[in-house]
């Protein structure tokens, strides 16, 4: 393929030959291996117009598929005038070139596919800087082993399936220069961590935090949406969402807690991706609660679901507490279907969020978690305490009260984390069952 293929292609649908190689233990679903590379393909902006198949016990080193397999891909490029070869598998340079010289056509492999779509999707500051990154760390250096050199793609939009991004301004200059832009990135990047940390920090002081996480394209920002009135972007298409959106969830009965929506994860992310998007989820890693959001009617769902918890491990989520929320239950055919997963996580909720079905039991079961174990405690507390005063009659359940001249004491049911929020907010005497608590500092 000569160098200047990749620059020269127009901007409108790219017609695409999907191919996957099979190898054993493949995380794909057998009954549609290229379901997903399909629905990326067109998230990206592709018109599938072939796809090709092989099984093999290992990867050909050459062309990855084997030579044969090769030759007919090569003519299916030919009689369908496709644009782009999109491969479900991960490449090495030198595959990416052999093919490309067979075929005449841009090759592309799954990693690249993923980074592109988040390329053209990525709208903040934030999420552009790291998905620069990415592409440096990954994409760029491959290229540079297929190819002797690569221009600058000049003007207007960006060059079909592969070419887009804050990152190709980097492509006409050295290996040294791309080495110190990604050291300028991971400074900018590790600011946005700290700004960030310290963001949600001083949120988690103030609420509890619920982090919504899930496989793309199961329904988060649907949710989000039906629970918040956040007007997250939602679309039934993968990585419909990149950046973190959050809004205060209002529980009912005074309690309200902070709930972020977060991008969706996939099998075989690339490794540089989830690295460069940690500081996206910093929700996810430090909220207080969980809610895992599961497609129940997607045929792959209990390999979604592993998806999720090796991502959450990578980046470091393994000790908050976890709800497994089951959506778009009203998709299913059989409620039986749902017992799979019920037997795995007994206490996960089935849901719609699209037609707000039983989201009234998630309501409660995050009341629960963030009101912790409920107590019954003796609270005396100065009438000049105002504030605290308000949030007692607010957050908890008062079982008698007796005015006096200089206090007023309480009996009341309380959530441990309410009354810890009592505590830190008094300003005034107070005594908890007979234990006096002195009000915090003044900062």
């Amino acid at each position: 393929m000569s160098e200047s293929k990749r620059d020269n292609l127009s901007v409108q649908r790219e017609r695409a030959v999907l191919v996957a190689c099979l190898l054993p233990g493949a995380e794909t679903d057998p009954h549609d291996p290229l379901g997903e590379l399909r629905s990326l393909a067109d998230t990206a902006g592709a018109v599938t117009v072939d796809e090709l198949m092989q099984n093999r016990i290992k990867p050909n080193p050459a062309t990855f598929i084997g030579s044969g397999k090769t030759r007919d891909l090569a003519e299916m490029v030919r009689t369908a005038k496709a644009d782009v070869v999109i491969f479900d598998n991960d490449l090495s340079p030198s595959q990416i070139g052999n093919i490309e010289k067979i075929t005449e056509c841009k090759v592309l492999d799954r990693s690249e596919l993923i980074l592109d779509i988040f390329a053209a999707r990525a709208q903040t500051h934030e999420a552009k800087l790291q998905v620069e990154l990415a592409q440096l760390e990954y994409t760029y250096p491959r290229l540079r082993a297929m190819w002797s050199h690569l221009e600058r793609i000049v003007g207007g939009a960006p060059a079909g399936i592969g070419t887009r991004g804050p990152g190709e301004q980097q492509l006409e200059i050295d290996r040294r220069i791309v080495q110190r832009k990604k050291s300028e990135l991971k400074k900018q990047i590790r600011m946005v961590q700290q700004r960030k940390t310290r963001q949600v920090a001083k949120r988690n002081r103030d609420f509890f935090t619920v982090g919504l996480v899930g496989y793309t394209n199961a329904g988060k920002s649907t949710l989000f949406n039906t629970l918040t009135d956040g007007d997250a972007y939602a679309d039934d298409k993968l990585f419909a969402t990149l950046s973190t959106r959050t809004r205060r969830w209002d529980l009912g009965s005074g309690d309200t807690v902070m709930l972020s929506d977060t991008v969706g994860f996939v099998r075989n992310l690339p490794h540089h991706l989830v690295a460069s998007f940690r500081a996206t989820l910093e929700e996810a890693i430090h909220s207080d609660l969980l809610l895992v959001v599961l497609d129940a009617a997607h045929p792959r769902a209990l390999q979604q679901w592993q998806t999720v918890s090796d991502v959450l491990s990578d980046i470091g989520v393994t000790d908050q507490p976890r709800v497994l929320v089951l959506n778009k239950v009203d998709l299913l055919e059989h409620n039986a279907d749902l017992l799979v997963f019920q037997r795995q996580d007994p206490g996960c909720l089935a849901i719609s969020a699209k037609t707000g079905r039983d989201t009234d039991r998630l309501v409660e079961r995050v009341r629960s978690a963030m009101r912790g174990p409920v107590r019954q405690v003796t609270l005396r507390i100065t009438p000049s305490d105002g504030k605290a005063m308000h949030f007692l009659d607010r957050a908890g359940d008062i079982l008698h009260s007796e005015y006096r001249d200089d206090e007023t004491v309480f009996t009341v049911r309380i959530g441990q984390r309410q009354l810890d929020q009592l505590l830190a907010m008094h300003t005034g005497a107070m005594v908890v069952d007979g234990e006096p608590q002195a009000p915090d500092p003044v900062e």
